[in-house]
């Protein structure tokens, strides 16, 4: 679901989906809601609450959704490692002189497709400063593992993903990791 959120396009939940519903949906009964008495459904839940005021708060995640300007890829490449890096922008603040794309809000997205824990990745970032983690689908509220990047992480000028700064995470098992810049 993370993936979906993130990825441009308008999003379809299944009815249940935000649940975990174990059973197809059935037009003739009511979704299963006993099914939140278990901790693992109260996560997916929580999981799916926390994309969808992630996913309003942002404007970056839905105004572009079909304009390319709004979707770039870092890296679709490494196929080695089941890793997908990519970064939602939306449009830029109308104040100031800077460069609009310097005025642009953006968001990158870390998915982990593979149960391996990538600690030292490498990722390149489109502005110096520093970046946190906002939402991590490994966190043990959504009944992950709990592997996360706690605290924030500042730039390096190593070249990486062609850009010319970089960020080190740890990618967690079969995951999606939302970062974001919060001082330059």
């Amino acid at each position: 679901l993370g993936y979906m959120w993130a990825h441009p396009s308008k999003k379809l939940l299944f009815m249940g989906g935000d649940i975990a519903q174990t059973q197809e949906w059935n037009f003739d009964a009511e979704l299963r809601w006993d099914l939140l008495r278990y901790p693992m459904h109260q996560a997916m839940r929580q999981w799916v609450r926390d994309l969808n005021a992630l996913y309003a708060a942002h404007p970056e995640f839905y105004e572009l959704d079909y304009d390319p300007a709004g979707f770039e890829w870092i890296d679709c490449r490494d196929v080695d490692n089941s890793i997908l890096i990519m970064m939602r922008k939306g449009r830029p603040s109308p104040d100031g002189d800077q460069d609009p794309e310097a005025r642009r809000p953006f968001s990158i997205v870390a998915c982990n497709f593979t149960p391996v824990v990538r600690h030292g990745y490498v990722v390149g970032v489109p502005r110096p400063g520093s970046y946190s983690e906002v939402l991590n689908s490994d966190d043990r509220a959504y009944g992950g593992s709990g592997v996360i990047n706690e605290g924030n992480f500042g730039t390096r000028p190593q070249p990486m993903h062609g850009r010319d700064q970089s960020i080190v995470i740890t990618l967690p098992p079969l995951a999606v990791l939302v970062l974001q810049l919060i001082a330059t």
